[in-house]
């Protein structure tokens, strides 16, 4: 059959996002690697600790959404030919939520029934399953859960062609994305283009992340013989056996954990996840694609709480995650030189090896999909894909522009033509109707702020250099004794660790209208400098300003119960309404109050309620419940006269996220073993 590009709309489970929070995203992404720690020689030659960001800003928090699922209609866009149907979601990021093997109607990825965002991504939101295009910082990107810019096109020969794209305002790049399914192939072809429109070098990172079914057969095979580990911080670890397990069958990682593979820099760039036939799904790309991973969430009751916590109520699914980057590790971001564009070619479908070749020893298994997937496409092949569809790449879409994305690469165009400079990305049709523009086009075009009420949200925020100069500009002339423009410099400056100017712009913004905003940044600039104290009762000033403001309660009441103020906690906590106390975290951090001062049938009615309370946006590695469990039974212990081993302790299902836990691990599979049994072996 042709192949064939159609917009669809269907149904399914959803949870509802509820917008995104009142607040400036001034929280520190902390990673441990963002130093530079390394065990690693001085031949490996990995870029660990580069080019780092403090934080999310200017983006605002996608942390609103609850736990509750309700169908939802969904937009999609299905691109399909004989053999493969795929199918993808503009409107969540542009993921690839399913791509079938018509030959056997399987899905060759883990399609995620629902859509359930949970707390993993950059901005907090981000839904499991499918395959993702994260571009910019660490971590699932920063439009995960956004509509992205999607237009349809065509290759040369008249094959569709679906684009996906957006600005990126952290790095100031453009993300495009071009997806075809030619007539006759096997292979679903992506090619992704990064585009650095700037005068300047700048860290890049990209990661294609690609869920598939983890089941007890499932054997990742990929064209290496080591891996980067996290284990005493970067080290190396051979591959396939590390510490006694087979760690190429995901069944036998004890804890989640990443494998970043050491590909050999001539070596053929592939990765598949193969089942006990030698069937599955195989990704291969051009040689600039240098990284692959395997993500698992490990064998352990932590590991199957958060795979459930991602999923439907009660599923037993199981997935890991394949993925492909631009650096060897996700420790790394590349330097981008100025004014360049980076592009490659990735292909995706279904492989049918071997399955004694496949399960057999390390480097027959390899052999073995090398020799299928020239079968499929050869690397020639792919070079030649990549440089045939180069036309299509930089020319406008020929077909509709679906959905819109955001206004900012409009708005970034616009004082673009204002100073006479050449336009991002000019053959990209960023046209959007986005109203979060709107403060900024005033201030670029009249040199002023529009007025706003104290008691107004902040719409939107800035970070790049051009616009801080225009705040400076107005702040010191023509809108000096205007209360928002010493607002958003002062949060500015806190987001570039200006923490002495930011406090003098807050102070200024205080002066003139007192505001919740300013109050909170000048917490923000507090917990900056390590006063948290000070930074607990600012914040609790600020959601006292606005006790119906569910973002400042959360903020508040975290930092007021680790600043050991448990007691203003709850004085606080008294004076929010109802619809603020049944948030999640709000909860969470009322309970945990409760317990730092021993009130522990409070407590623990709380944490026991309907089963055992749910937080929606835990943060995966986040242990507050489980900790919670354990500090109430240990004051349960100490009411009662009795010992309370924790190390030993059994905690839960419904509590335990203790993902990284080895020592209550499943037995490790003994490759071969009859009838899927798992080896005693331990």
């Amino acid at each position: 059959m042709a192949s064939t590009l159609k917009q669809i709309t269907f149904r399914m489970p959803c949870q509802d996002m509820n917008g995104t929070s009142s607040l400036p995203a001034l929280a520190k992404l902390n990673f441990w690697h963002r130093n530079g720690d390394s065990g690693l020689s001085e031949d490996e030659g990995l870029f660990i600790g580069y080019g780092h960001v403090p934080s999310a800003f200017p983006y605002k928090m996608q942390d609103m959404y609850t736990r509750e699922l309700h169908e939802r209609e969904m937009d999609g866009v299905v691109l399909e030919n004989e053999y493969l149907k795929a199918t993808f979601l503009p409107r969540w990021g542009g993921k690839l939520m399913s791509l079938i093997d018509k030959v056997t109607g399987k899905d060759l990825l883990f399609a995620n029934p629902v859509m359930r965002p949970c707390n993993l991504a950059i901005r907090n939101a981000w839904t499991s399953g499918g395959i993702e295009w994260n571009c910019g910082i660490f971590g699932h990107h920063v439009h995960t859960c956004d509509t992205m810019f999607t237009a349809t096109t065509h290759l040369e020969d008249g094959t569709p062609v679906l684009r996906i794209y957006e600005y990126e305002r952290i790095r100031g790049v453009v993300q495009q994305v071009d997806f075809f399914l030619p007539e006759g192939s096997k292979l679903l072809f992506v090619r992704p283009r990064i585009i650095n429109p700037l005068p300047d070098v700048i860290p890049m990172y990209w990661w294609s992340n690609i869920a598939v079914p983890e089941t007890p057969d499932t054997r990742v095979v990929v064209n290496a013989d080591g891996a980067y580990v996290a284990d005493n911080n970067t080290s190396l670890a051979p591959i396939p056996v590390y510490n006694g397990d087979d760690v190429t069958y995901p069944i036998n990682v004890p804890a989640a954990g990443d494998y970043f593979y050491k590909i050999p820099p001539k070596a053929r760039k592939f990765e598949a996840a193969l089942d006990a036939d030698g069937y599955g799904l195989v990704q291969t790309s051009t040689y600039n694609l240098i990284g692959r991973k395997l993500f698992c969430w490990g064998q352990n009751p932590g590991g199957d709480r958060w795979q459930e916590y991602l999923t439907a109520d009660g599923s037993p699914d199981r997935y890991i995650e394949l993925q492909a980057g631009i650096a060897h590790t996700q420790y790394e971001y590349v330097p981008m030189p100025p004014h360049t564009t980076w592009e490659w070619l990735e292909a995706y479908g279904a492989m049918n090896a071997d399955g004694d070749a496949v399960h057999g020893d390390w480097q027959g298994a390899k052999a073995e999909v090398a020799r299928c997937l020239d079968r499929l496409i050869t690397d020639d092949e792919m070079d030649r894909l990549l440089a045939a569809t180069k036309k299509t790449a930089v020319s406008p879409a020929d077909g509709k522009l679906l959905f819109c994305g955001s206004g900012w690469a409009s708005l970034e165009n616009m004082r673009r033509d204002r100073e006479g400079m050449a336009r991002i990305a000019p053959h990209l049709d960023f046209t959007s109707d986005d109203r979060e523009q709107a403060d900024w086009i005033s201030l670029m075009e009249s040199g002023k702020f529009p007025e706003h009420a104290p008691d107004e949200v902040p719409v939107s925020w800035m970070i790049r250099p051009e616009w801080v100069r225009m705040m400076e500009s107005a702040a010191r002339n023509s809108d000096s004794s205007n209360w928002f423009a010493h607002l958003q410099l002062g949060i500015t400056y806190i987001s570039i660790n200006r923490l002495q100017d930011a406090w003098n712009e807050l102070e200024e913004s205080m002066k003139l209208a007192p505001s919740a905003w300013a109050v909170y940044g000048m917490a923000q600039v507090k917990r900056q400098i390590g006063d948290n104290e000070n930074a607990a009762r600012l914040l609790a000033r600020a959601a006292s300003m606005r006790p119906n403001d569910a973002s400042l309660a959360k903020e508040a009441l975290e930092l007021l119960c680790n600043a050991g103020l448990d007691s203003e906690a709850l004085e606080l906590a008294e004076k929010m309404p109802e619809s603020v106390l049944s948030v999640g975290r709000v909860r969470i951090y009322v309970t945990l109050a409760h317990i730092h001062l021993g009130h522990i049938e409070e407590a623990e009615a709380v944490l026991n309620e309907n089963g055992g309370i749910v937080l929606p946006d835990i943060r995966e590695g986040e242990l507050i419940i489980t900790e919670m469990w354990f500090l109430i039974e240990e004051l349960k212990a100490k009411r009662d006269g009795r010992e309370f081993d924790r190390a030993n302790a059994k905690v839960p299902p419904i509590f335990d996220y203790r993902q990284c836990e080895k020592k209550f691990r499943r037995p490790a599979r003994r490759r071969g073993a009859a009838n899927g049994e798992a080896s005693s072996e331990e």
